[in-house]
């Protein structure tokens, strides 16, 4: 089957899930759920039971953007259709309204996130807003200065916030990342902008806040206060799991100081990597990490998955599961941290 026909139709059919569960609740949003946990996680372990192999990198056409571009304004409409059925707007019964809360963020935090971090390192300005605007609707604009311009410049290091550190719990992490992104983007920003001789009042922060503080206002306007609850709930969950992506994808690997003081470059052996079929399809080849921060300018059908870089046990999202233990993930994670960190020496 064609890599455009797989991308297409692993990350459109929990969006015409969900476009149909929104309104019609029930086995729809049911089945979008299922989807997004269940049915990704067994096809994933069906597949390597059955040896296949990881989809082959292959150089992408204009379907690429294509897809990103329709994945962002679907989006959009369906961040609408999914506040309106979480405050009751499309008439479902409470518990239709817990099932859309999870299946809507679900896939704002798996598919509508992999699909935005790809379109901020675009270098169409058009892709690039889109996924910046995707950002900001989920009140997490800072994401489109941070990401770049700090993560992929001091990861693996103490000087990037969104590496984890070892023995480090995801809770501790989400909220130091947080925080810590937010100041490190926009010191980035204010850096370029006196580097450039601009003025300070340049700083696309004005575009992330004003952009989300309107966002808001315009969901609470139309769906009133269960609306704009809806909202922040749903941009709390799908952001509480791109940070852990980025836990997951970093967790205990450091970059060593040179003689110099500076530290070594990036590698394939800073990014943990996971090879399983389906879910990498869903999230467009975000699990394979290590060669995006060799290339972040690559397409994500292009990206491969080094030989010798350190692979995950089980896919990200059934990581990103376990990382919700801490004992548990230490007792799994700190082990393969220590063989690769003994490698190393």
């Amino acid at each position: 089957m064609p890599p455009a026909t797989l991308f297409f139709a692993a990350t459109l059919t929990p969006a015409a899930l969900l476009s149909a569960g929104g309104t019609l609740g029930g086995g729809w949003l049911l089945a979008a759920l299922l989807y997004l946990t269940l049915f990704s996680a067994l096809i994933d372990q069906l597949l390597r039971r059955l040896g296949a192999r990881p989809t082959p990198s292959t150089q992408p056409g204009g379907w690429a953007d294509t897809l990103s571009a329709t994945l962002a304004l679907a989006h959009f409409a369906l961040l609408a259709l999914g506040i309106a059925a979480i405050s009751g707007t499309t008439g479902l019964a409470p518990w239709e309204r817990v099932l859309a809360f999870f299946a809507f963020g679900l896939f704002f935090g798996q598919v509508s996130n992999s699909n935005a971090h790809e379109l901020i390192h675009r270098s169409a300005r058009p892709l690039r807003a889109l996924g910046r605007w995707v950002y900001i609707s989920l009140l997490f604009g800072h994401h489109a200065s941070a990401h770049p311009k700090v993560h992929h410049r001091f990861v693996a290091t103490p000087d990037d916030p969104n590496s984890a550190r070892l023995n480090e719990s995801y809770y501790r992490f989400a909220a130091r990342a947080w925080v810590g992104s937010f100041r490190a983007g926009l010191a980035a920003e204010r850096e370029m902008l006196a580097r450039g001789g601009r003025p300070r009042w340049r700083t696309p922060y004005i575009e992330y806040i004003a952009g989300a503080a309107a966002l808001l206002a315009l969901t609470a306007l139309a769906f009133g206060p269960a609306g704009l609850a809806a909202h922040l709930g749903l941009a709390a969950y799908a952001t509480a799991q791109l940070l852990m992506s980025d836990y997951v994808q970093h967790y205990g690997l450091t970059r060593s100081r040179r003689a110099d003081g500076r530290y070594e470059p990036v590698s394939d052996a800073h990014s943990w990597n996971a090879p399983h079929v389906f879910s990498s399809l869903m999230m467009l080849h975000a699990p394979r990490h290590s060669d995006h921060h060799a290339h972040p300018g690559t397409r994500y059908p292009a990206l491969t998955l080094p030989s010798g870089a350190p692979m995950l046990p089980a896919p990200l999202p059934a990581m990103a599961t376990l990382a919700l233990l801490p004992r548990t993930w230490r007792r799994v994670m700190n082990p393969r941290v220590a063989r690769l960190r003994a490698a190393a020496a």
